[in-house]
């Protein structure tokens, strides 16, 4: 199953393709994480950029800054992008932090899983009872079950940054989770029940 529309979809990865190889970015969001797990697509694209290269995409799209939200924003065709800058921007872990820690994973720069799986929490926390917090808890239990997540490391990070409550939520949708198994195309009560306990054993 999927969230969005093939439609929706190609255009993202399309254009995701045509902005790496105008910009230097890191690629966090629906994105990385599928880029990771191989498991569900998106159709928003969520980057870090420096403001060189927010400079570039200012001059290539245009942009509108968002003061509420600490961040800036562009679209093409339909395709939202949102703009991550370091000292600006809110994350549970700084951009500033994330920039340093970064990994090469189909010739897209992304953070380690550790960090970007603080970073989807942070997305399912601010909106979980919208379909895009939905999409966020199903990210969240493909990128822990996908055995990329370096828990010592994700540890680390909860208790640097004071994200107890992060931990304890992870908990929390891994146990509840349901309908987040069947879009994964998990669907036997057996693998289920096996798989939670593997991820719960790992973030106790």
């Amino acid at each position: 199953m999927e969230f969005w529309n093939d439609i929706a979809i190609d255009r993202s990865y399309q254009i995701l393709q045509e902005l790496s190889k105008k910009v230097d970015f890191i690629l966090i969001g629906g994105w990385a994480v599928y880029f990771f797990t191989k498991a569900i697509k998106s159709k928003d694209i969520d980057i870090i950029v420096d403001f060189e290269n927010l400079s570039k995409i200012k001059s290539e799209l245009g942009i509108k800054k968002n003061v509420f939200l600490k961040k800036y924003e562009s679209e093409v065709e339909g395709v939202s992008i949102d703009i991550y800058v370091p000292y600006y921007s809110e994350f549970a872990v700084p951009a500033e932090v994330i920039m340093k820690k970064t990994m090469v994973v189909e010739n897209f720069k992304i953070p380690k899983p550790s960090s970007l799986l603080i970073l989807k929490q942070q997305a399912e926390i601010q909106r979980n009872d919208s379909i895009k917090g939905q999409k966020d808890r199903v990210d969240i239990i493909s990128l822990a079950k996908s055995g990329k997540v370096n828990w010592k490391h994700y540890k680390e990070l909860v208790e640097m940054y004071g994200l107890e409550e992060y931990a304890r939520r992870l908990g929390k949708i891994v146990r509840s989770a349901r309908i987040e198994f069947e879009y994964l195309g998990i669907t036997d009560l057996r693998e289920i029940k096996k798989i939670k306990g593997k991820i719960l054993k790992e973030i106790a």
